[in-house]
């Protein structure tokens, strides 16, 4: 059986830039499997709220970039040519990660065609065949993850927060009650957006994820065996 090489443009090199400080992350909770209004907080009664050492064992990395405030981005560029705003901060975290692309979209009714239904379209739960990269540099958001047992964790993004997701990972997105959301997407070489509503299992990405972060130990180290 032959095996193939990752480039060494594209491996993820998540040791050369350290992950914020714990305090630093997001807000995030469990939230119900079913909600009337995708756009409201959704906490459950009571809130259950999800930390940051939980949020990273299902692969999700953190960074907060306290500069977001010193620089201008455009309402939509795609791409975005990072020359317009010289943040060392993101500079440095894009070479250490390989992050060679990027554009910036806004979502918010007067500046995205069709909101209503792009909106219900992005909450629709799926997977990527690749990281999903997304700092926000205006507005707030919910980024929505499946857990270990399966149940939605509620992840609330503001200005100056960049996370990733891991490939694989079921997970979904909303805007919040402002109705307002502006990201720079970021990617590794060509941008490819594919989403993979579930079910996927037998899709080698999410198998991958799996393996990653959802095995037992016991299953991880009989698989390392082999």
């Amino acid at each position: 059986m032959s095996t193939t090489t990752e480039p060494e443009s594209k491996k993820l090199k998540m040791d050369e830039y350290p992950m914020s400080p714990d305090a630093e992350w997001p807000d995030a909770w469990l939230m119900p499997d079913q909600v009337e209004d995708q756009c409201a907080p959704n906490q459950l009664e009571p809130n259950v709220p999800v930390s940051a050492e939980q949020m990273r064992d299902l692969g999700i990395c953190y960074w907060k970039m306290d500069d977001v405030d010193k620089y201008d981005y455009p309402i939509k560029a795609i791409p975005w040519d990072p020359k317009d705003a010289k943040d060392p901060k993101l500079q440095a975290l894009r070479d250490a990660r390989g992050y060679s692309y990027a554009d910036i979209i806004t979502v918010h009714p007067d500046h995205l065609p069709e909101f209503d239904q792009k909106i219900k379209a992005f909450f629709e739960e799926h997977i990527h065949d690749a990281e999903e990269i997304r700092y926000i540099v205006g507005g707030s958001g919910y980024f929505d993850v499946r857990n270990k047992e399966d149940k939605w964790v509620r992840v609330h993004v503001k200005k100056g927060d960049l996370m990733t997701l891991p490939e694989g990972i079921y997970h979904r997105f909303t805007c919040d009650e402002d109705h307002m959301i502006h990201a720079m997407r970021l990617f590794i070489g060509q941008p490819v957006w594919t989403p993979f509503n579930r079910p996927q299992e037998d899709h080698p990405s999410r198998k991958k994820y799996a393996e990653l972060f959802l095995a037992t130990e016991e299953k991880k180290e009989d698989a390392d065996t082999h």
